[in-house]
């Protein structure tokens, strides 16, 4: 089956869209060599399909950031994307991770989706961390910002080297025949619940969605590929070290022989010599 792939879809006689993505090689690329613990990399993997499923949702032209933060065991993690679905993540721990569900490894704290068009206004909301599970925060979100009936269902596998995650999303459309498209969600939404996660993470968009619905017509859009890709480069490193000071970094430089800038979401390290500090400030 084809992997990292975000499908949209919509339905002939409902009024209901929906939205299937599937990733493995994007979101194994972006936990290697991390080492987190299984209940973070699966934290990760939820909140990588989140972002791409919002992307997409959203419609809009620019990037979004989708972390949660808390006072628990992990005190961060966050999804970057853009519109093109290049994602990148990282998550931060500050004791050990015991439990799995969200509140266990997050404890008090909230979600935090920002949106920055090329065009137009930066928007942010803030959802509290309430629910024991990240999809029903996302749920919480939609009612919040949209008050559109959304309901999403997750699956992930954290194997070693073989990570994979998928996320389904369902949302009634803002339509006039209100009691229409609530029966129709409600319809949808009684046989969404009946997929399982070895159904999501191993078999492909049309069979999911054939199984699921195949008496309700699935109209699929052409999928958009999901990508892990860090935006870091040595040039933007070198506007960061500017920030710092000539004085202080030459100072660094001679005790430890030279600067090594790694960045957090794909661990490249950028390594600065005297020569080449100076040269920064020249």
């Amino acid at each position: 089956m084809q992997q990292d792939l975000l499908y949209r879809y919509i339905f002939e006689q409902l009024d209901v869209r929906g939205e299937l993505v599937q990733v493995s090689d994007a979101f194994t690329k972006m936990v290697e060599g991390r080492n987190y613990p299984d209940p973070v990399k699966k934290l990760l993997g939820e909140l990588f399909v989140t972002t791409s499923l919002l992307t997409a949702t959203l419609k809009f032209q620019g990037h979004i950031n989708v972390q949660i933060q808390g006072d628990g065991p992990v005190k961060f993690a966050a999804i970057n994307g853009d519109h093109e679905q290049n994602m990148r993540g990282v998550a931060r721990m500050q004791g050990e991770v015991k439990g799995d569900n969200l509140l266990e490894l997050m404890g008090k704290g909230h979600m935090i989706i920002t949106i920055t068009p090329v065009k137009g206004e930066r928007y942010q909301g803030i959802v509290p961390l309430e629910h024991d599970t990240l999809t029903k925060c996302v749920e919480q979100y939609f009612v919040q910002s949209e008050q559109l009936r959304t309901r999403l269902w997750f699956a992930t596998d954290v194997t070693e080297g073989q990570e994979r995650a998928a996320g389904l999303f369902l949302q009634v459309l803002p339509v006039h025949q209100r009691d229409k498209s609530e029966a129709d969600f409600s319809h949808l939404e009684t046989l969404s619940d009946t997929v399982t996660s070895d159904e999501l993470l191993n078999l492909d968009a049309h069979t999911v969605l054939t199984r699921l619905y195949h008496e309700d017509n699935p109209q699929l859009f052409e999928p958009q590929p999901v990508r892990f890709k860090c935006t870091c480069s040595r040039e933007k490193t070198m506007d960061a070290l500017v920030n710092i000071g000539k004085d202080e970094l030459l100072a660094d430089v001679q005790e430890n022989g030279e600067i090594v800038i790694s960045c957090h979401y794909c661990l490249t390290d950028y390594r600065f010599n005297e020569e080449e500090i100076k040269a920064i400030f020249n």
